[in-house]
Order: C-alpha cells, then sequence, then structure tokens
C-alpha cells in the first residue's frame, strides 16, 4: 500500500493564472481534480496528501499542509504529515492533469517487483537534443538514451526519507525527487509513460490539457 504526496503550492507565475495553479481550471474541474480521480482510481493508494500554499483549503478527502518555498521543501513537509503507516511513497505534481491510474500502477509495480529504490514516469525524447555554450553547439547528444522526467514517482519511504534529509539548501537545487535519491546512492527505475503526461507550465500548455482532457472525457 502507498501514500501519495501531491505538490501544490505553485503560485503559478509563469501560468498567469493570477492565484494558485493547482486549482486553475481545466476542462470544467480544478486541476489538481484530475490528479487525484487518477490517485483514487490506483487501489494501492491509501492516503493522499496535498502541499499546499498558505490558507488554501485541501480538497475533500485528503489532508494538507502547507508547502515550503522549493518544491523538495513541499514534499519533505507532506511526507512528515503523512505518518509512517505505509513504506511506500508516491510523490505527484498536481501540474500534471493527464496523469493516468494505468501510468500510477505501472510505478507502484516496477516498484515493487523491480530491484531498485525508485521508480518514476517518463518518456523516451523524440527531439534531437544539443548540448551548448552560449549560443554556440558543442555537441549532439544521443537521444536514445535520454528520457523525459515526469511524476508520479514512487519510492520506498526509507530512501525518499534519507534524500530529503539534506540540507535546505541541497534540497533547493533539486527538480525532481528522484535526483535526490540518485545522490544519495539509490537505483531509479524508469517506467515508460505518455507523452501527454506533461506539465501545465504557460497558457499553451494549459489550452492544450483542457484540449486533451475534454477528448478523454468524450471518450469514456
Amino acid at each position: 500500500m502507498a501514500v501519495a504526496l501531491v505538490v501544490a503550492a505553485g503560485r503559478g507565475e509563469r501560468l498567469g493564472s493570477g492565484g494558485p495553479k493547482a486549482f486553475v481550471m481545466v476542462a470544467g474541474r480544478p486541476m489538481i481534480d484530475w490528479s487525484l480521480e487518477a490517485l483514487r482510481a490506483a487501489d494501492a493508494v491509501r492516503q493522499i496528501v496535498v502541499a499546499l500554499p498558505a490558507g488554501v483549503i485541501a480538497p475533500a478527502g485528503t489532508l494538507g499542509v502547507r508547502g515550503g518555498d522549493q518544491r523538495s521543501h513541499s514534499v519533505r513537509a507532506a511526507l512528515g504529515a503523512a505518518g509512517g503507516g505505509e513504506d511506500v511513497v508516491l510523490v505527484h505534481d498536481a501540474a500534471r492533469p493527464l496523469v493516468t491510474a494505468r501510468t500510477v500502477r505501472d510505478c507502484l509495480d516496477v516498484l515493487a517487483l523491480e530491484d531498485c529504490d525508485g521508480a518514476i514516469a517518463a518518456a523516451p525524447l523524440a527531439d534531437t537534443v544539443k548540448e551548448t555554450r552560449g549560443d554556440q553547439v558543442v555537441r549532439t547528444l544521443d537521444r536514445s538514451r535520454l528520457w523525459a522526467v515526469q511524476t508520479p514517482q514512487v519510492f520506498h519511504r526509507a530512501a525518499l526519507e534519507h534524500a530529503l534529509a539534506r540540507p535546505d539548501a541541497a534540497l533547493a537545487a533539486a527538480t525532481d525527487d528522484a535526483s535526490l535519491v540518485e545522490a544519495a546512492g539509490g537505483t531509479i527505475r524508469v517506467v515508460p509513460a505518455p507523452r501527454t503526461n506533461f506539465k501545465v507550465t504557460t497558457p499553451e500548455d494549459l489550452h492544450l490539457a483542457e484540449l486533451l482532457l475534454r477528448d478523454r472525457e468524450d471518450r469514456r
């Protein structure tokens, strides 16, 4: 069984939302609702803790906790509020409303079946990727070995707790939780996931998410 930590403390400045990004309306519902629906559809998830901006009420059926200034601080706060009842911890960004219950289950299954400390949703890169120095290309990377990392990311609790015990400054530089576990010596497995599980950051992302979610609903 697992506890899910949903990171929803973002202010949405790049989105221009004028309020917490996780609660912007998408396809007729607050963005966070789509992720909660997918998490609840995965039977292994027994508890959901949401890291929120100050003054925001947690969605029904979840436990709310105030998020931190940086993403990893929010995850640490949510994990601390979750208690110690479950060995498996799942972390998901509320800004990825197109996550599916299947992706959640796939990540949980890999963690359970493989010898690893974490399993992360990711999509193979389709574009050619070049490393630059300024505007000058230094080299072209082998995209067959590169993945665009997403959430959910699932971990054995002990591995994530150990990684989050680092000083605040070290946590602030991390863009995802798997990198912290890797830096602490943990082993991470990649779980193939759809490219549609993207993070909503800009108004264009929001428009695309709206179209895809409405199409999903129409197909039900």
